[in-house]
């Protein structure tokens, strides 16, 4: 069974970013935020995305990711001035 969800207190800029949005997209804004909605439940909380990665396991250590990155940056310029 479908449910409602009701939006108080809006800021009045904040409801026309909606509107823009919703017109760009073709859509109303219940529409568009029904979709950011299930987007958003979609996606994994930044704790569960977490969790995730650090069970994870990687050949590479500490020391190989930052002697990559040095690589990818090249040499450092001339503190010296």
């Amino acid at each position: 069974m479908p449910k409602t969800v009701q939006i108080r207190d809006l800021d009045d800029d904040v409801y026309a970013g909606l509107v823009r949005r919703a017109a760009e997209a073709g859509v109303s804004v219940p529409e568009l935020l029904r979709a950011e909605a299930a987007r958003l439940a979609a996606r994994p909380s930044v704790a569960e995305w977490l969790e995730r990665t650090r069970r994870r396991s990687s050949p590479l250590g500490r020391v190989e990711v930052l002697a990559a990155l040095d690589e990818q940056r090249g040499p450092w310029p001339d503190a010296g001035g």
